[in-house]
């Protein structure tokens, strides 16, 4: 019963990193035809900043994919020693995950409500404190106190 089992999960967990393959397999041909259009046509709907928006968040999702996987791979069983291996490969991709998720949320709010002509919004400091500028309902940018 032990080995139907684990033979079971080992399968579930292939398809689980077959999947997460097949995402960023799509995400990177996804971000190559739209960064190609980009290049050719300068006046296009979408920035670079977006591309890298959509192709992050197609790694944050196989990145949790193939965290699944792997614990899939140990739950049937697992000696010390999987264990042990289970714990540094989670320890990395959640660390990597985390910033990943950090850098896109950021990316994210410095786009929302910005048009692609608007300069960038920037941090500055105010006596000390940190401020970032954000747009008015008017549309002009007005300062805010993080």
């Amino acid at each position: 019963m032990e080995q139907v089992a684990k033979l079971m999960t080992m399968n579930v967990s292939h398809a689980v990193e077959m999947l997460a393959a097949v995402i960023i397999g799509i995400a990177v041909v996804r971000t190559l035809y739209s960064y190609i259009f980009f290049l050719k046509s300068p006046s296009s709907k979408i920035t670079k900043e977006e591309i890298r928006l959509q192709f992050g968040s197609s790694v944050a999702v196989s990145l949790e994919l193939l965290l699944g996987a792997d614990v899939l791979a140990t739950a049937v069983a697992p000696s010390w020693d999987d264990i042990g291996k289970l714990a540094a490969i989670a320890v990395i991709r959640t660390a990597l995950n985390y910033f990943l998720e950090k850098e896109l949320k950021h990316m994210h709010t410095m786009h929302s409500g910005r048009t692609k002509n608007e300069p960038p919004i920037t941090p500055a400091e105010e006596n000390g404190n940190a401020v970032t500028k954000y747009k008015a309902d008017d549309g002009t940018f007005a300062p805010r106190l993080k």
